[in-house]
């Protein structure tokens, strides 16, 4: 008996951390729109191959694969960090937060790729539908009445129109 209420104890503290865990990440990616939109920028970390990927924990595509993440973080700071391993060869770079609306999440959902905020050294990070972030930034911005000149659209609320269109 006592092997079993084991494996029950063990499974319940690995679903009790994996919730907490969760909730980090929701927090961070939070943390994410609110400090993007205050500040206007996007950090992402680029080498002469491209920018910092990942695989998705949470998505597949119709073949059972891991969905690809391009990674974006709020701190220059939490970006640089995570340029180790792997990613040591890359290079923080600024990306101004409208160009990131506009060109990386719509070019991103179009070559069906998610989003990353946020990730840790550990590669840990909140996993997002590339059009889906763009609401909950134009939410934001919205709430703290800040709008954004784009080359593609004429302000925010047309953005969002446009991109509320495609998830209908």
């Amino acid at each position: 008996m006592s092997d079993n209420s084991y494996d029950i104890t063990s499974y319940l503290q690995a679903e009790k951390t994996m919730f907490q865990d969760s909730i980090t990440l929701k927090n961070r990616h939070q943390k994410f729109i609110k400090t993007v939109s205050e500040n206007g920028i996007v950090y992402g970390l680029k080498s002469k191959n491209g920018f910092a990927t990942s695989s998705s924990t949470q998505f597949e595509d119709n073949n059972g694969n891991p969905i690809g993440i391009i990674c974006f973080w709020a701190e220059k700071v939490r970006a640089k960090s995570c340029a180790k391993d792997e990613w040591k060869k890359y290079k923080v770079t600024e990306i101004p937060l409208a160009e990131f609306m506009e060109n990386w999440c719509i070019g991103m959902a179009n070559d069906g790729l998610l989003v990353g905020t946020q990730f840790d050294q550990n590669l840990f990070g909140y996993e997002v539908e590339p059009l889906e972030l763009i609401t909950e930034l134009s939410s934001e911005l919205k709430s703290v009445g800040k709008d954004l000149n784009f080359r593609k659209f004429n302000g925010i609320t047309d953005l969002e129109k446009q991109v509320k269109k495609i998830l209908e």
